[in-house]
């Protein structure tokens, strides 16, 4: 095989894998159902909790329950959400973002003190 058709069919490869999105956005014409009132355990160190958030099977809505995740320094963590959008309803998945410098979860464009030292 030529090498430079092989270089050509690899690069066309991963350029391709990388165009295509990871995951499709799926629109719900049924809004989502008021969150449920959770009961936030006690604070453990070096997690964060995630809220529960109502997901979509395909038929209907399904609640997954909040469950700790693993705090990532210099990082918060923003729970699912549900936005509306055209008449639908669009799932926002949660995950890391940058901005907590003092890493007690709160972004820092909301805390009143986003470099204190002293937090608890």
């Amino acid at each position: 095989m030529d090498k430079r058709a092989f270089l050509g069919g690899l690069v066309t490869l991963s350029l391709g894998a990388w165009l295509v999105p990871a995951q499709a956005q799926v629109v719900v014409r049924i809004a989502p159902p008021p969150p449920r009132g959770e009961r936030v355990p006690p604070p453990r160190r070096g997690f964060v909790w995630a809220e529960g958030f109502w997901d979509w099977n395909g038929r209907r809505y399904v609640w997954r329950p909040g469950h700790w995740v693993r705090s990532r320094r210099g990082h918060h963590y923003r729970s699912d959400r549900w936005v509306e959008r055209n008449g639908g309803w669009v799932r926002e998945r949660g995950g890391w973002a940058r901005g907590d410098s003092d890493g007690d979860g709160v972004p820092n464009r909301l805390d009143a003190r986003p470099n204190n030292p002293n937090r608890n």
